[in-house]
């Protein structure tokens, strides 16, 4: 378990910038944290690993998934306002999950029962207006 303390929101997209450029086809990144957090920046910083402009990235929060077109293609998923896993699996979120691009997911909890065991856990705690702690396990 690694953990880190992000002063701006700059320096948690360039934290995340650094895990995608680590990324390979087949990851999943799940997010945990509360409403404001800064999971939404995280992943503005983790596509720019991928060619991706941060400008690209909104919160896929009403249509659950964005897909993001880059050097290897970025699936945005918002689990927040699902009701239940059967929703997941109707958009075909397994397809995503075992495909050729990376997965990063807001709100895994929600979902945790069709996901794979391997996924990289990253909990982002705010601790103040600016200041986050980022957790990676």
């Amino acid at each position: 378990m690694d953990s880190f303390i992000c002063k701006s929101e700059k320096a948690t997209m360039d934290l995340a910038r650094k895990m995608g450029e680590k990324a390979k086809p087949g990851d999943i990144i799940c997010l945990k944290g509360e409403l404001g957090a800064g999971k939404t920046h995280f992943v503005k910083g983790f596509v720019t690993a991928f060619g991706i402009s941060p400008e690209a990235v909104s919160s896929p929060t009403f249509s659950i998934i964005q897909e993001y077109s880059g050097t290897l293609p970025v699936y945005h998923f918002d689990f927040y306002r699902l009701e239940n896993v059967q929703e997941a699996l109707e958009i075909g979120s397994e397809e995503y999950f075992y495909g050729e691009g990376v997965s990063i997911i807001e709100w895994p909890e929600r979902v945790e029962a069709i996901l794979p065991e391997d996924v990289k856990q990253i909990h982002i705690a705010s601790i103040n207006r600016s200041t986050r702690k980022i957790t990676i396990t």
